[in-house]
């Protein structure tokens, strides 16, 4: 306990001596930032399913069969690269209204899927075809930026948001007649922010012949933000 009350003590002491040093250190704080544009590396479909039944362990068949349907679909299929991902499974009671009474008709069950592929065009159709023939199901299709480029990009971004900070403190400092400056403090975003959205066009050869979806997802912006105080 007495450990405890020390560690608490000391954490309020801190507060103000941080502010008191805001207060008495003369300061430049300025902003960094860097940008990368790059092409999306990854499609993801997305499909919700739900069932009902008046039992659980029926709504809960149901739902798991159309899983293992679009499963050995993708398999049969022979994609090149993808990931199924499930998710987010729920089962509640299926409560409905009428006439402004609400009363219980059995279950509903809910899962997420998630399709992630770096396959392009020609497979992509062919997971689309998959989920088709896997039952009745929906999907929406967006184009993103892998985590693992995401990462091999970290550094450089990190870097290129150093330097731009640091070059805009330095032209603070020579417009105001400062001769020299030093680094007081840095803060910075724990992970690289995506931006931009991707677009699907799809293209028939006429409307009973489907030729494979020409893609063309816009790049996307990954951002990295710095904040930096000197001191003079």
């Amino acid at each position: 306990m007495k450990n405890y009350l020390t560690i608490v003590l000391a954490l309020l002491l801190a507060v103000p001596v941080f502010a008191q040093d805001n207060m008495t250190v003369p300061l430049i704080e300025v902003e960094g930032f860097s940008e990368r544009k790059i092409a999306p590396d990854e499609a993801a479909f997305h499909i919700n399913l739900e069932e009902k039944a008046m039992k659980v362990v029926d709504a809960v068949k149901v739902l798991n069969k159309k899983t293992e349907l679009l499963a050995d679909a993708l398999k049969k299929a022979k994609i090149k690269d993808y990931k199924l991902i499930a998710d987010n499974y729920s089962v509640d009671v299926n409560r409905i209204y009428r006439s402004g009474v609400q009363r219980d008709s059995g279950y509903v069950a809910r899962q997420s899927l998630r399709i992630i592929t770096s396959s392009k065009n020609e497979d992509l159709q062919k997971i689309v075809e998959s989920i088709q023939g896997a039952g009745d199901m929906s999907f929406n299709l967006n184009f993103q930026i892998s985590e693992a480029t995401k990462k091999s990009l970290e550094d450089a971004l990190l870097t290129e948001a150093l330097k731009n900070a640091e070059s805009r403190a330095q032209l603070i400092a020579q417009t105001l007649g400062i001769k020299s400056i030093r680094v007081h403090r840095v803060s910075l975003e724990s992970q690289p922010i995506s931006y931009g959205y991707a677009k699907m066009e799809m293209m028939r050869t006429s409307a009973d012949a489907a030729a494979p979806p020409m893609l063309n997802p816009d790049d996307q912006s990954i951002q990295k933000r710095v904040y930096v105080k000197y001191t003079y």
